[in-house]
């Protein structure tokens, strides 16, 4: 799997070619916690099915990452969160969480989807 990014121009790059799917109740709530990293390439993706408000959560993560609030492949917010502090919300029905940085360029309005 791999999550992919359009501004618009068709100038489509990859943003993680290493994708863990949370697709459990239980996968959602412990999302990166517990992790001492995660690699340059990485991205956990929670497909929640349904655009609603969903907010994430920096508790017991020690690294800062970006994240993407999308909702049908549309980027509706985008986060760069801190370390163990850090939270936010917004309109999504997937949330795609990158190491820091991964997501430069990344813009409300662009396309973020993730293909096989």
């Amino acid at each position: 799997m791999h999550v992919r990014h359009d501004p618009g121009s068709g100038d489509v790059r990859t943003l993680a070619s290493s994708v863990d799917t949370a697709d459990s109740t239980l996968a959602q709530a412990r999302g990166l916690m517990f992790r001492r990293s995660i690699p340059d390439d990485y991205a956990l993706v929670f497909p929640f099915g349904d655009a609603g408000v969903r907010d994430a959560h920096m508790v017991f993560v020690p690294f800062d990452i970006d994240a993407l609030w999308v909702e049908n492949e549309e980027v509706q917010h985008v986060e760069t969160m801190s370390a163990w502090a850090g939270r936010a919300e917004a309109r999504c029905d997937t949330l795609v969480e990158l190491p820091a940085g991964a997501a430069s360029g990344v813009s409300v309005g662009d396309r973020v989807w993730v293909e096989d």
